[in-house]
Parts: structure tokens; C-alpha cells; sequence
């Protein structure tokens, strides 16, 4: 089966971004680094592609200018396994960027990010319907979730 990779259209800060994500995630690098020629069409040697890896998944990051910026309708979800996580990816990525509701962010590049610990996908499932729906009124109302106060939100009654 073929290996799909991200694409992501930057104007020109597409190496800083690898270099930033890198260094946010564990078990990550950057591998190759492709720059403009004589033929454009943008200025003969500066950077046009990055590609990069996030904890083994490709990536590859494209200065192709101004014309595509990003928007909500794309974002990468980081499946975290507890607050812990939660609170090291918030704060790196959210460093410069955007703080947005239930779990979303938008970094210092515009990407926008879900992060999301494993405690939201079990309390949605909740046989307890009652349960489940009070921890999503909870979610709701977050920026950064909390773990504690949705699993405080689930069993009030």
C-alpha cells in the first residue's frame, strides 16, 4: 500500500516549521531539504521543500508562497495519553499562535491542531449516556482540556 504524506503549503517559513515541530515532538527529524534552482519559480537557492518526519509519519513542508494559507478545515490530532501530554503539546504548540475551544490551536504557522487526551475518546463512549453527554457539555466549555474536570463534569449527577 502506498505511504501518504501530509503536504503543507508554506510562503517561506515551511524549514522553520519543520525545525519547530521536530523539536516539539519525540522520535522526529528532519531528512531532506530541496532548494529553488535557476528555474524558479521562486529565487534560486532558497528552500522549496522540507521533508520531515513527526515520530515516524512523513511530512513535507513547501514554500510555495502566499497564495494557500491554512484554515480549520485541516488539522493534525495528537492522540495524548494523559494531562501530561496534553499540557507539554498545548503549551509548545500554542506558543505564538492561537488558543482555540475544545482542544483546538492554531501554532505561530497557522496549522491548526487538536490535542486531545485518551481520557475524551472513553468518557464519549460511556455506556452511560448521562455520563458521556456531561463530559461533552464540559469539553465544550475548554480551550486546553482538563482530564480531572471531565471526568469531574461526567460523574456529577
Amino acid at each position: 500500500m502506498p505511504r501518504i504524506t501530509p503536504n503543507l503549503w508554506f510562503d517561506t517559513q515551511g524549514e522553520d516549521a519543520a525545525k519547530f515541530y521536530v523539536s516539539v515532538f519525540p522520535n522526529s527529524k528532519i531528512t531532506s531539504v530541496a532548494h529553488y534552482g535557476e528555474a524558479g519559480p521562486r529565487p534560486a537557492g532558497t528552500v522549496m521543500t522540507v521533508e520531515f518526519e513527526l515520530d515516524g509519519q512523513p511530512y513535507l513542508a513547501l514554500n510555495g508562497g502566499p497564495e494557500f494559507t491554512f484554515n480549520e478545515a485541516v488539522s493534525l490530532s495528537i492522540d495524548c495519553a494523559d494531562q501530561a501530554e496534553v499540557d507539554h503539546y498545548w503549551t509548545k504548540l500554542s506558543e505564538g499562535g492561537e488558543e482555540g475551544p475544545c482542544g483546538w490551536l492554531k501554532d505561530k504557522f497557522g496549522l491548526s491542531w487538536q490535542v486531545v487526551p485518551a481520557a475524551l475518546g472513553t468518557l464519549m463512549s460511556d455506556p452511560d449516556q448521562g455520563r458521556a453527554q456531561r463530559a461533552m457539555a464540559a469539553m465544550l466549555g475548554m480551550k486546553k482540556l482538563d482530564v480531572a474536570a471531565l471526568y469531574a463534569a461526567a460523574d456529577r449527577k
